[in-house]
């Protein structure tokens, strides 16, 4: 038998103990559910740069640190100290998470058109047993290489958020997922799951923010799965602001019905090493996505976004709109892959990768790919990747502009196209004063030297 990696086995006697406490009461086919993942884990482990999806992101740090599994919410957590992440008005509903666990406390209810429930993992596993029996844990893939990140998560799902819109209703308000991580003890992994469910013709608009509250040290390991129904419509947005000194994987799996309407924003700014994973099925006729994200990074900060459409189905339309902007010795990855299967004829598929420097030591590593089955499609692809334009920032400084003050209204403008497409306007608010603070702190910095 071949040894088990120490970093691997730390999570078996991990799991171990998780059973001996009581988690081997779940319902079996959570119980199976749980067994099959950990097996898969300790058979593929973390993944490694010798795979072709991960060659550019070294999760080695990762590996090396001995995170403590958060099983509780930390207590005597203020709402004060959540105030700054809090979306306002209009908000249907706030569920708060802290190290991924449910906190009644800080969570704000209102009320939901007939039938809707937005409640917590952990309480809708005693609630909705038959739905979550459907869904949770067979859609995001842990199975092969490379998944061993949502083997983990699966191996240890417990709690996180869980949404369902049932046929035919329409939630107008957002509804805001906060996930709020805090370390100061120590490396903590943190691993919400989440569940977000649109019978047929439901609609709903939700928000995922992923924040630490301090420079922490600690890991979120978070997937998200989403099932559209025929003709449901969600809007998705993610936000992830964690410390400088923390580490995300996300992973979110999306299966659409037909005529089905999926939008994604996804906005990342924090960690010191990020990966963010998102996977879409047009699995029947009709189905459409459109995919943007923002990704603004500084220092030696390193975010890797994946994407994978899987045109399954004839008649599915297929948008991606992805936009980089790095400074200092930052380094990006974009892997955004769009297959067309022999059946899915009149397939509309485009996608795009913009990446702007604004330093001599930022990279970019960007792979648009294209496979591509059917005969009948209209499929593009695209990547670009460079600096701001000498005669943009001299037109500007002939208009009495400074240099530094010149260049920061180009980036603005440059990153507006994703930020005017989040239509909450709460959110779109918050970004825009997120990143502007990022872009004077660049600037001041800079004319500093």
């Amino acid at each position: 038998m071949t040894p088990v990696a120490p970093p691997v086995s730390r999570y078996l006697a991990a799991f171990e103990a998780l059973e001996g406490t009581g988690a081997a009461a779940s319902p079996a086919w959570l119980h199976r559910i749980r067994h099959d993942a950990i097996t898969r884990f300790a058979e593929q482990g973390f993944p490694t740069v010798r795979l072709e999806d991960w060659k550019y992101t070294n999760v080695a740090p990762i590996v090396a640190t001995a995170f403590q599994l958060a099983d509780t919410v930390p207590a005597g957590l203020p709402a004060q100290a959540i105030e700054r992440f809090v979306v306002r008005d209009p908000v249907a509903h706030r569920l708060v998470f802290v190290n991924g666990h449910y906190s009644a406390t800080l969570s704000s209810a209102a009320p939901l058109p007939g039938g809707v429930r937005v409640a917590s993992l952990a309480e809708a596993l005693s609630t909705d047993t038959a739905l979550l029996d459907r869904h949770l844990g067979r859609h995001a893939a842990s199975e092969g290489t490379g998944h061993g990140f949502t083997a983990l998560s699966t191996a240890f799902v417990h709690d996180g958020a869980f949404v369902h819109v049932p046929a035919g209703v329409r939630v107008t308000t957002p509804i805001h997922l906060l996930f709020v991580a805090t370390a100061p003890a120590g490396p903590v992994l943190a691993q919400p799951r989440n569940l977000l469910v649109a019978d047929r013709g439901g609609e709903a608009t939700v928000v995922e923010s992923y924040v630490g509250l301090a420079d922490d040290t600690y890991l979120t390991n978070a997937v998200t799965e989403v099932v559209l129904g025929e003709g449901a419509i969600l809007q998705h947005y993610k936000i992830e602001d964690e410390s400088e000194r923390a580490f995300h994987v996300g992973t979110t799996a999306v299966v659409q019905g037909r005529d089905s309407t999926f939008t994604s924003g996804s906005i990342a700014v924090g960690g010191a090493l990020a990966r963010n994973n998102l996977g879409v099925l047009l699995a029947a006729p009709g189905a459409s996505c459109a995919l943007t994200g923002l990704y603004v990074l500084h220092g030696r900060q390193h975010v890797d976004n994946h994407t994978f459409i899987d045109h399954a189905a004839p008649r599915c339309t297929s948008r991606q709109l992805y936009k980089g902007v790095l400074d200092g010795r930052a380094r990006a990855v974009f892997n955004g892959r769009v297959t067309v299967r022999r059946d899915a004829q009149h397939t509309d598929a485009h996608q795009t990768n913009k990446n702007l420097l604004l330093s001599e030591g930022a990279e970019v590593d960007t792979k648009p790919q294209l496979e591509i089955l059917a005969d009948d499609v209209k499929c593009t692809h695209g990547a670009a990747v460079g600096q701001l334009g000498e005669d943009a920032v001299f037109y500007l400084r002939s208009r009495g502009l400074g240099e530094e003050a010149a260049r920061t209204l180009l980036t603005y403008g440059f990153m507006s196209e994703v930020i005017n497409r989040i239509t909450v306007e709460p959110i779109r608010a918050q970004l825009d004063s997120l990143l502007m603070a990022r872009l004077r702190e660049a600037r001041a910095a800079k004319e500093t030297r």
